[in-house]
């Protein structure tokens, strides 16, 4: 049988770094106010020219570097994000153009905060087939332009940037074991209603979230969906070398390690200087810590995310 498994990492931030104290200065917050809520100092915010696509290429291109591959030596391309660079084409298709390989199949996920997970699972099936070898994976987000900066319930959580992965090929498991879901009924609890019609924008164009809520739902449905990945994969929860969970909020974190009973020494934690970056934290958070020389070969990841949809999911490989 065929494997998966990763063969590199990459990860771009915008240069644009805008700190609580900044923001305090346009709306009526305090860094104090942010991190207590939600562990979060800063975040980085793309420029007005860059697109999703121009941080995905990037990200890409870091990560073709790091598996000693070309753009040439991909077979399918993913991207996962909430903020395309337009209704259509995907942003696939335009981030394959940038990397010079027409022909080769591109397509988007959209599951928001757990488009990454998503993807990634997609690859997996994809190698595990046949039907591609190398698969280039990325979340990128400009989140910043989803944003109401008057409504400091939700200007003050996200942020840009982009990460991604190279899958290929193995003669032994890499990814071991992904499960994914979804519950549509808790759509109104986060979303940006707004779409397209007659040439006009109708429904709000901002970012809407019932913190709360989130919050409620999130908790329970990371630890559950750990839980039920580790026992379906056969792995104890002692056997996880490192949780790699999605940067929303520090509580959510804290308390879903706890659950699992995983010190936050083994948690990935880079939400202080990025902030929420939806489908790109995963990817951005695990190169990080790949470069750091934390995260290292022949170690056991469990990656978990949730984002509007609702739609949450877990993933456990071997790097």
């Amino acid at each position: 049988m065929t494997y998966s498994r990763i063969l590199g990492t990459g990860s771009y931030l915008p240069e644009t770094v805008m700190t609580n104290a900044m923001l305090a200065e346009r709306i009526e917050t305090s860094d104090e106010w942010i991190v207590s809520r939600t562990g979060i100092r800063a975040r980085h915010i793309a420029a007005e020219d860059q697109k999703t696509s121009d941080l995905a290429y990037l990200a890409a291109l870091r990560a073709l570097e790091s598996a000693g591959l070309q753009p040439a030596d991909l077979d399918l391309i993913i991207v996962a994000t909430t903020t395309p660079d337009m209704v259509f084409p995907s942003t696939a298709s335009i981030l394959q153009e940038k990397l010079g390989i027409p022909g080769v199949p591109a397509f988007d996920v959209q599951a928001v905060c757990a488009g990454f997970v998503y993807a990634l699972a997609t690859a997996n099936g994809y190698i595990k087939s046949g039907m591609a070898k190398n698969v280039l994976v990325v979340g990128a987000e400009v989140m910043s332009r989803l944003l109401d900066w008057e409504d400091r319930r939700t200007c003050v959580l996200f942020g840009d940037g982009a990460g991604a992965v190279v899958v290929g090929p193995s003669d032994e498991p890499g990814i071991l074991h992904a499960k994914l879901a979804a519950d549509g009924r808790y759509r109104d609890i986060l979303k940006t209603e707004a779409q397209i019609i007659g040439g006009e924008v109708e429904g709000t164009p901002y970012l809407h979230m019932d913190g709360p809520a989130v919050f409620k739902f999130a908790v329970k449905a990371l630890s559950d969906i750990a839980e039920k990945t580790l026992a379906e994969a056969g792995v104890p929860q002692d056997s996880v070398d490192w949780l790699v969970p999605h940067q929303a909020n520090i509580r959510i974190i804290e308390a879903t390690a706890k659950h699992l009973q995983l010190s936050m020494e083994k948690v990935i934690v880079t939400l202080p200087e990025q902030g929420n970056t939806s489908a790109a934290s995963i990817p951005l958070a695990f190169d990080h810590a790949v470069r750091q020389g934390r995260i290292q070969r022949g170690q056991t990841v469990l990656m978990e995310g949730i984002g509007g949809g609702f739609a949450w999911g877990a993933l456990l490989l071997r790097f």
